[in-house]
């Protein structure tokens, strides 16, 4: 049975939704009940927004050469990590530790968002975000998404625009 997914307007109050209003960009917050239980969060949001999992973004740390690295890619694929590394100049990309990325970031696993981190990392969004009006990401922490423009989501990131994603 599919969850139904809330639409608010308003800040949610995570660092990400703070960012985003005090930035004054358009966006919509969608919250759902998180089932911890389920295998993918990103597939979770996809399914109870009623979303295609085109749309939702999940939000990757990666080691490149040292210096940790975000990767916004649609949930129904995975990071291309050779492409993220070219993506910033870099030689050789691996998933960062889960602990040093929720340490770095301010968020949880699950519920990393790339707006309002802690730490300012090097953002890299997928190419194909540009092929959507919107597109959700993370809201900074589990069953919380924000849908926005994904121009925007490059301008507030610094973000490089990049083919990281495969299906």
């Amino acid at each position: 049975m599919a969850k139904k997914a809330k639409k608010q307007q308003q800040s949610a109050g995570t660092p990400a939704t703070v960012a985003l209003t005090a930035a004054g960009t358009a966006f919509t917050v969608h919250a759902y009940d998180h089932d911890p239980s389920h295998p993918s969060y990103g597939e979770e949001a996809a399914e109870a927004m009623g979303v295609s999992p085109d749309r939702v973004f999940k939000t990757l740390v990666a080691d490149v050469d040292g210096q940790l690295t975000v990767a916004v890619v649609p949930v129904a694929g995975q990071l291309d990590l050779k492409a993220l590394a070219a993506a910033v100049g870099g030689k050789r990309a691996a998933m960062a530790d889960p602990a040093l990325a929720e340490r770095t970031t301010g968020y949880v696993r699950g519920g990393i968002s790339p707006l309002g981190q802690r730490k300012k990392l090097r953002t890299v969004v997928d190419s194909s975000a540009g092929q959507h009006a919107t597109i959700c990401v993370s809201a900074g922490r589990r069953g919380l998404e924000v849908e926005l423009a994904p121009g925007d989501l490059a301008a507030l990131t610094d973000a490089v625009l990049a083919p990281v994603g495969r299906a």
